[in-house]
């Protein structure tokens, strides 16, 4: 009953509406045209194109919350499941509020910013805007991207109030496209958890299997940083790394674990040369002092673990 008093409501004001009696009047003479009329073929069509514009945008204003919702959603998902807590049919909010907290990281010093909301934050928009971000020299852009945000969001696992896992977001140019990803280290802030890319368009069964879980599975137990000198490291797509330096890198062909400096090295991807260099320069940038080394030092200093 309620709606259609309303109804009424809306009908009676469209009657007292000028502007409306006009198009009324004009409707009518449209309809009374030819079907071969030009001026009726072109107000149908202009009709209809109206009528679809405000059908889609619309939609695109009532689902956005949905879309906001579901893009987060996922986002924890990856986040999990790069820590290892993902479980089939388990509650991924519940699971993430237990077991994650967020934190914004200033990359120049290493030190959380107490006074930005992890929650508001966003990264990759951070690093579109001047005023969160910096250029970053061509000389130390090993990963082309040009810029990156002055602060970035990590999260951490913990486990009875201590760290138990550090997990950082890493990006990087590959062969087609940008790869956004996640890379889980233990409080030590040196030996590999997991490693996940959740955005990323490179060549499907090449490039692409940085997503695919068996290769994904030989980044864990991986060290980042060198802890001797590299001068017997194998040849590949790996150079050698100074003591403290990162070393982490994909070869070419399969690592041979017998030998040393394997600790450091990773399976390239087989027919993605490209892609496999793209990799190592992103892991290798952002495990640097350009980017997470002044915090990973911290967390080792807080682990007790020398640093």
């Amino acid at each position: 009953m309620l709606k259609c008093e309303q109804f009424n409501k809306i009908c009676a004001a469209l009657d007292k509406c000028e502007h409306y009696q006009k198009f009324k009047v004009y409707k009518d003479k449209i309809l009374a045209l030819g079907n071969d009329s030009l001026e009726k073929t072109i107000a149908i069509a202009v009709a209809l194109c109206l009528v679809c514009a405000v059908l889609v945008s619309f939609s695109a204003v009532a689902l956005k919350p949905l879309q906001v919702g579901n893009k987060e959603q996922d986002m924890k998902k990856n986040i999990l499941e790069v820590a290892g807590l993902l479980q089939e049919g388990g509650n991924i909010d519940a699971v993430f509020k237990d077991k994650i907290e967020a934190k914004i990281v200033n990359l120049e010093t290493g030190d959380y910013v107490e006074d930005m909301n992890p929650a508001e934050y966003d990264q990759r928009k951070a690093a579109k805007d001047p005023a969160l971000s910096v250029a970053i020299p061509k000389e130390k852009d090993i990963a082309h991207i040009r810029v990156k945000a002055k602060y970035a969001k990590v999260f951490l696992v913990k486990e009875a109030g201590a760290i138990k896992s550090v997990i950082l977001p890493i990006n990087g140019y590959g062969l087609w496209s940008t790869l956004y990803g996640f890379l889980s280290l233990d409080a030590d802030g040196q030996t590999v958890q997991s490693i996940n890319f959740y955005d990323q368009a490179e060549t499907p069964g090449l490039g692409g299997e940085v997503v695919n879980p068996n290769w994904r599975a030989l980044w864990k137990g991986k060290k980042v940083y060198a802890e001797t000198e590299q001068a017997s490291l194998e040849k590949g797509l790996i150079e050698e790394a100074e003591v403290g330096e990162p070393a982490l890198a994909l070869i070419k062909g399969v690592v041979d674990t017998s030998k040393p400096g394997s600790q450091y090295q990773v399976d390239g991807l087989a027919g993605a040369s490209l892609t496999s260099a793209g990799v190592t320069n992103l892991v290798r940038y952002w495990m640097s002092k350009e980017g997470f080394a002044p915090y990973l030092a911290k967390v080792r200093t807080v682990k007790g673990v020398k640093s």
